[in-house]
């Protein structure tokens, strides 16, 4: 499960299931010595950086910024030197020993994407006392995510542009809100005119239709897949209104609510 492209710098990680975590939460250091040295035989470690510092990993050396993420595998040899007092979330965990297997860098700088992995990690650490299968969802989540920071470079493409991904994740972890345009843009942190533009070049349509698309196959997938209440689906979706969600599912789905739980659309 160790198995580097490149010692030190990069990782090889399954994530056909969701992590068996061992340990997380906020990690203080720095207070009683600027170094500490050691080992998880068995766990990969997993860290979000608020604060310099660096990091050595079997002898190769990774500069730690703030918004910097890393992942390093079980049985590394693992030198902090810190300056000063420096937090930083943490998660110590198993990962699956089959299946498809995906190259990682190390130490990555997650940029644009910090606010998004700093939110799924704080989220599983809250869950973690009270429902430890939902605090793994949440870190499952957030490896896909630190995966994908590696793809521009691996495969050569560009993506999309980091704020049209910011406002996507707020979407999806909205869809029982009140949205509003100007509301995702201040979380992708640019204007509202800047977000409609990207989401034109991105998807082709405006903001407001793809809000309404992701919430009606949501809605698609809960009538079809879950016991859910209509109501309950409705709300689940930020539409209070029964009368307003059957009008929806008319529109998008083209067919009541009724008809798309039977399997109508």
């Amino acid at each position: 499960m160790s198995a580097t492209n490149g010692p030190g710098t990069h990782v090889r990680i399954g994530l056909d299931a969701p992590p068996r975590v061992a340990s997380l939460g906020v990690g203080v250091h720095g207070t009683v010595s600027p170094r500490d040295v050691f080992r998880l035989p068995d766990l990969w470690q997993l860290h979000l950086y608020a604060y310099e510092a660096e990091l050595t990993v079997d002898g190769v050396a990774h500069e730690i910024r703030p918004g910097h993420v890393s992942l390093v595998p079980p049985g590394a040899l693992v030198r902090f030197h810190y300056r000063g007092r420096s937090e930083h979330l943490f998660a110590h965990l198993e990962l699956p020993s089959d299946g498809e297997r995906l190259t990682v860098p190390v130490m990555q700088d997650a940029g644009t994407q910090t606010p998004v992995l700093t939110d799924l990690m704080r989220r599983a650490i809250a869950a973690a006392p009270r429902n430890s299968a939902r605090a793994a969802a949440e870190l499952w989540t957030l490896l896909w995510r630190v995966a994908d920071l590696a793809t521009p470079e691996a495969g050569g493409t560009t993506g999309p542009h980091p704020a049209f991904a910011l406002a996507v994740a707020h979407i999806e972890s909205n869809l029982a809100a009140q949205l509003a345009v100007p509301d995702v843009a201040h979380a992708a942190g640019v204007s509202h005119n800047h977000l409609i533009r990207l989401f034109r070049a991105e998807t082709g349509t405006t903001v407001v239709a793809y809000l309404r698309h992701r919430r009606m196959e949501r809605a698609r997938h809960l009538l079809r897949e879950s016991t859910l209440s209509i109501p309950a689906i409705a709300a689940a979706v930020g539409i209070g209104d029964l009368q307003a969600f059957n009008k929806a599912c008319q529109r998008e789905l083209g067919a009541s609510p009724r008809a798309v739980r039977a399997g109508a659309s």
